[in-house]
C-alpha cells in the first residue's frame, strides 16, 4: 500500500493522466465526429468536376478539344476561369448554334447546377477569373452617377450611352444590355467576352463595376422616365435626326402640297 501511494504521488503522475485523457478524447472525437468541412468541400468539388467533365465531353469538346486545349473551331479554355463559363453558358451563347462573326445571346439549355459543374471542370484546367458572389455584383448602395461617368468613358462607344447596343465592324455588334442580369454584367466586365475588352479588378475595382451595373439598371428599368417624350430606342441623335427628317420634314411637305392644292382650287372657282 505504501508503494502504491508513493506511485500515485509521483511528480509525473498528473502528466501521465492528462496525456491519457487527451488521447482518449481525441480518439472518441475521431470516431464519432462528422467529417471535416474542408474535406467535405473538397469531395463535393471533385464530384462537380467529374460531372462537369461529362457535360463538357457531350456539349463542348467537339469545338474546344477533349482537354479544353482548343481547335480550329473553338479557342482554348485553359485559364478562362469559371466566370467565363458561367457567362457564356448562362446567357445561352454556348454551346454555339453555328459559326459566325458573333455568337448571339439565346435561351440557355443547362440548369444552374449543370453550369456550375461545367465551370468547375473548366476552372480545373487552369486558373482564371472566378464567378462572383452576390455581394460582389449587387448594385445595392452603389453610386449611380459615378457609374454613369464610368460607363460613358469605358462602354458607351460600343453599347450606346443607355446600353442599347450598336453596330461594329465586319458583322460584329455590341449587344443590348437590357434585361442582362447583374451577375452576367459583372462577369462580362471580368472576362471580356468576344469583342469586348476585359476589366479585371486591377483595372476596374469591384466598387466601380457595381457602380456601372447600378447605372445600367437605372437607365434600362421599366420605370425609367423619358423627359423628351418617345425614346426612339434610346439610340441617340442619329435615330432622333432620322425621325425628324422623315416624319417632320415629310409632314411639312404634305402640308405644303395640301395648301398649294387648295389654293389652286380657290383660284379656279
Amino acid at each position: 500500500m505504501k508503494k502504491l501511494s508513493a506511485r500515485r504521488r509521483h511528480p509525473l503522475a498528473a502528466v501521465v493522466v492528462l496525456l491519457l485523457a487527451l488521447a482518449a478524447t481525441g480518439g472518441l472525437y475521431a470516431a464519432f465526429a462528422p467529417a471535416d468541412k474542408a474535406q467535405a468541400d473538397e469531395t463535393a468539388q471533385s464530384l462537380a468536376i467529374e460531372e462537369g467533365k461529362k457535360l463538357y465531353a457531350v456539349g463542348c469538346a467537339s469545338c474546344h478539344g477533349t482537354g479544353g486545349q482548343g481547335t480550329s473551331d473553338g479557342p482554348s479554355l485553359v485559364g478562362v476561369g469559371s466566370a467565363a463559363v458561367d457567362f457564356q453558358v448562362g446567357t445561352g451563347r454556348m454551346p454555339a448554334q453555328q459559326p459566325g462573326a458573333q455568337v448571339p445571346r439565346k435561351k440557355n439549355i443547362y440548369s444552374q447546377a449543370q453550369i456550375d459543374q461545367l465551370a468547375a471542370y473548366v476552372a480545373s484546367l487552369g486558373a482564371g477569373p472566378i464567378a462572383p458572389t452576390e455581394k460582389q455584383y449587387s448594385p445595392e448602395g452603389a453610386d449611380i452617377a459615378r457609374g454613369g461617368d464610368l460607363f460613358r468613358t469605358n462602354c458607351a462607344q460600343c453599347h450606346n450611352f443607355t446600353g442599347e447596343g450598336g453596330a461594329l465592324t465586319k458583322g460584329k455588334y455590341a449587344p443590348s444590355l437590357e434585361g442582362v442580369s447583374e451577375k452576367h454584367l459583372y462577369e462580362a466586365m471580368q472576362t471580356g467576352p468576344q469583342n469586348m475588352p476585359s476589366f479585371p479588378d486591377t483595372t476596374m475595382p469591384e466598387k466601380e463595376k457595381k457602380d456601372i451595373i447600378a447605372y445600367i439598371k437605372s437607365v434600362n428599368g421599366d420605370e425609367t422616365p423619358t423627359p423628351g417624350g418617345f425614346a426612339l430606342g434610346g439610340l441617340g441623335p442619329v435615330s432622333e435626326g432620322l425621325f425628324g427628317w422623315i416624319f417632320g420634314l415629310g409632314a411639312l411637305i404634305a402640308v405644303a402640297i395640301w395648301v398649294a392644292a387648295h389654293t389652286a382650287k380657290a383660284k379656279k372657282s
